[in-house]
C-alpha cells in the first residue's frame, strides 16, 4: 500500500550537513523538501507553515534538551515525524531520543539511499532504527514493559498507537473531519478508527473512550 508523500524540513545546525542533504533529497522525485534552515526561535512555526511531514535533525541535543523538539513540534500538528541523521551507535542516547518520540535515527555512516529510505518509511507511518541498535531497543522494552502506559494501554484495551493519538484528539473535542485534517487521513479513516476504538473499549460515546484511557494510564 502507497504510503504518505514525503514532505521534508531540514533543520540543521551544520551548514554542510544541511547543504549536503539538501542536495541529497533534492534528487529523490518522490521526496519535496519543504525548507532548510538552522535553529532560531520562530523555527517550529516555520516548519509548520512549510507544510513539512517530516522533519530531518542533525542533533539529539535539540530533541533532548528543554521540553524537546519533537513536542515543540507536535503541540503545533501532532502529524509531524521526526528522523535523526548522522548519529552514534550510543545505546543510552538512542533509546532517550525513541523515548522523546523521534521515528527515525540514522548512523552517520548511513547510505544516501538508506537516509532517502528511512523519510520515506516515517512519512508513511512506521518507525526505523538501525540494525545494530534493535537490541537494545528491545532490551529496554522488556525491562520496562510495566512501567509504559501507552504500552499497557495497548494490551490492555487494545488501542493502536494510531488509536491512542486519535484520543488526545477526541479529548480536545475535534470532529472527525478535524481530526482527518490534523493527521493528514480521510474522514473514512478517522470514522473507521473511532468505530473500532469504541468495540475495543466497550465504550457507549467518544468521550467514554477518553476517560477508560485515562484510568489506564495513558497520558493525554
Amino acid at each position: 500500500m502507497p504510503g504518505v508523500a514525503a514532505s521534508v524540513f531540514l533543520l540543521a545546525e551544520n551548514r554542510l550537513m544541511r547543504e549536503a542533504l539538501l542536495r541529497l533529497l533534492s534528487k529523490r522525485e518522490d521526496l519535496r523538501v519543504a525548507g532548510a534552515a538552522s535553529y532560531s526561535p520562530e523555527i517550529y512555526q516555520q516548519i509548520v507553515e512549510s507544510g513539512a511531514n517530516v522533519v530531518v535533525l542533525d542533533s539529539v541535543a535539540r530533541v533532548l534538551a528543554g521540553q524537546g523538539a519533537v513536542r515543540e513540534l507536535q503541540q503545533l500538528n501532532p502529524a509531524i515525524r521526526v528522523v535523526i541523521v548522522g548519529m552514534e551507535a550510543e545505546e543510552v542516547i538512542f533509546v532517550r531520543a525513541i523515548q522523546a518520540g523521534v521515528l527515525g535515527y540514522v548512523l552517520k555512516e548511513a547510505s544516501a539511499s538508506e537516509v532517502a529510505r528511512t523519510i520515506r518509511a516515517v512519512a508513511a507511518g512506521e518507525a526505523v532504527c538501525p540494525a545494530p541498535l534493535s537490541v537494545a531497543l528491545f532490551q529496554w522494552v522488556a525491562r520496562h514493559r510495566s512501567t509504559i502506559p501507552s504500552l499497557h494501554v495497548k494490551s490492555s484495551l487494545g488501542l493502536s498507537r494510531r488509536e491512542q493519538q486519535l484520543v488526545g484528539l477526541i479529548q480536545q473535542g475535534l470532529t472527525n473531519k478535524e481530526m482527518a485534517n490534523r493527521l493528514h487521513l480521510s474522514e473514512q479513516t478517522v470514522k473507521n478508527h473511532v468505530h473500532r476504538m469504541l468495540r475495543k473499549v466497550g465504550a457507549p460515546d467518544r468521550l467514554s473512550i477518553v476517560e477508560a484511557c485515562r484510568n489506564e494510564g495513558l497520558a493525554i
